[in-house]
C-alpha cells in the first residue's frame, strides 16, 4: 500500500532505515540517527540520580522564583498525550503552579478531551484552551493539501508554538514547560519528513496562492517573532521531562491508575487528523511512517527490544483495517470531499515546502549567524 516497494536496509540497533534519505551506516551497520541519539542524551540527561536531582532542583526553584507573587509561575502544553499529561502531572507534584494551555484545531478525539478533562480536574488547575474557528483551519489544510507539501501539521505546531508564547507573555512568566523529551522523541525526525515549524511566511504564501484564507482565529509566529519571545521577553522553552528520569510505560500506568487516562495506540494520536495524516496519508503518499523514528526512541532507552518495534512498526498503522477506513471516511466527511478527490490527492506527487515563499533560509542564517556570534564572544572572554 505505501509508496516504497524495494527491500530498505535497517539499522543493527534501532529500526530506522533507507526511508530516510540522509541515513549512513558504520561498519557494523549502526546507523547515524542511533548515534545523534546518543550524543544528546549524553548531553543533555544525567545518568547519576543525584546529578539529574540537583539540574531539577535548579529549574523548580528558578521557575518559582520568577513566578513568585504572579498567578501562575509557568505554562506547561497540554495535548492529551503521555508526554505533556507526565509534564503536567510532574510539574504540579513539584510544587509549581501552571497553566495548562491546550490548542483545539478541530480535530480533537473524544478520548484526548476525556484525558485533558481528567486530568485537570484530577490536579485542580487552570486550563486555557484556544479555538481555532473550523472554516478558518479547514482553509488552510485545504491550501497545503493543494499545495502538495509533507507537513500540514506545520499548520497545528506553529499554532500551538503561537499560543503557548503568547500567553508566557501576556501572563509576564518565564518558562513554558513542554512535553517534548529525549527519552520518546530523541531520534530526530529526517529532515525531508517535516517542515521548519516557525515558517509562518510558508503558511500565509500557501494560503495565498491557493485560496485559503488570511489568518484570524489562527495563532502564528514567524522567525522574527520567536526570536522576539526568547531574546527580548527572555521566555524559555524547557524540555522538562528530561529533567526526570522518565519512563514512558511506567508514566502510563501511573496516568491510568490516578486520573482514568486511556492511552493511545501510536505517539500523537490524541488527534484525529494527526492519527490519519501519520497513519495513512504519509505512508500512502509520500512513504513515510512516523512510527519507526518513534519506535527506535523507545529501543535506545530499553523499553522496548529491537524484534517488538520491527513488530509494531510492521502492517499498518492501525489496530485494524476497519478502523482506518472508518478514519478515512471521516476524514473526507469532514472536509467536504468526494472519493475522486481524495485518490487525486494520494496520487499526485510531493511538491516541496521551499517551492513556496518560505523564512527557512533566513531562519538557518540567523541560527548560524547566532552560533558564530557566541562562539567569537566565547573565544574574546575565555582569551
Amino acid at each position: 500500500m505505501g509508496k516504497i516497494e524495494r527491500k530498505l536496509r535497517v539499522c543493527t540497533r534501532c529500526i530506522m532505515d533507507e526511508s530516510a534519505s540522509d541515513i549512513t551506516f558504520d561498519d557494523n551497520g549502526v546507523c547515524n540517527y542511533c548515534k545523534g541519539f546518543l550524543a544528546k542524551q549524553s548531553k543533555h540527561i544525567a545518568f547519576d540520580d543525584n546529578e539529574r536531582l540537583s539540574r531539577l532542583n535548579l529549574i523548580v526553584d528558578k521557575v518559582k522564583k520568577e513566578g513568585k507573587g504572579k498567578k501562575y509561575d509557568c505554562i506547561v502544553g497540554l495535548s492529551g498525550g503521555v508526554d505533556s499529561s507526565w509534564a503536567l502531572v510532574q510539574a504540579v507534584k513539584l510544587g509549581l503552579r501552571p497553566l495548562a494551555v491546550h490548542m483545539d484545531s478541530g480535530w480533537n478525539s473524544e478520548l484526548a478531551q476525556n484525558n485533558i478533562e481528567n486530568l485537570v480536574r484530577g490536579l485542580g488547575v487552570d486550563l486555557y484552551t484556544h479555538v481555532i474557528e473550523w472554516p478558518e483551519i479547514r482553509g488552510l489544510m485545504e491550501a497545503f493539501f493543494k499545495a502538495d507539501v509533507i507537513d500540514v501539521e506545520v499548520l497545528y505546531d506553529n499554532a500551538m508554538l503561537a499560543v503557548n508564547y503568547n500567553l508566557a507573555a501576556k501572563y509576564k512568566l518565564k518558562y513554558i514547560l513542554a512535553g517534548t523529551n529525549i527519552a520518546t522523541e530523541g531520534v530526530d525526525i529526517p529532515s525531508n519528513w517535516n517542515w521548519y515549524k516557525s515558517d509562518k511566511k510558508n503558511i500565509v504564501g500557501i494560503s495565498k496562492k491557493f485560496g485559503g484564507p488570511k489568518l484570524k482565529s489562527f495563532p502564528s509566529i514567524s522567525t522574527i517573532g520567536t526570536a522576539k519571545f526568547v531574546l527580548l521577553h527572555k521566555i524559555h522553552w524547557i524540555s522538562f521531562l528530561d529533567y526526570l528520569n522518565y519512563r514512558k510505560f511506567e508514566a502510563i500506568e501511573v496516568l491510568k491508575s490516578d486520573f482514568g487516562y486511556k492511552p493511545y495506540p501510536h505517539k500523537h494520536y490524541e488527534s484525529v487528523f494527526t492519527r490519519f495524516y501519520q497513519g495513512y496519508i504519509l505512508p500512502n503518499k509520500f512513504g513515510v511512517d512516523k512510527r519507526k523514528p518513534h519506535l527506535s526512541n523507545l529501543v535506545m532507552t530499553g523499553e522496548m527490544s529491537r524484534e517488538e518495534a520491527l513488530r509494531q512498526a510492521s502492517g499498518i498503522a492501525y489496530p485494524n483495517e476497519s478502523d482506518m477506513e472508518s478514519d478515512r471516511l471521516y476524514f473526507i466527511k469532514k472536509m467536504g470531499w468526494t472519493e475522486e478527490k481524495f485518490q487525486d490527492y494520494i496520487n499526485r506527487p510531493e511538491i516541496k515546502h521551499d517551492a513556496y515563499p518560505s523564512e527557512e533560509k533566513f531562519y538557518k542564517f540567523l541560527l548560524n549567524s547566532y552560533r558564530k556570534f557566541n562562539l567569537k564572544l566565547g573565544r574574546l572572554i575565555w582569551k
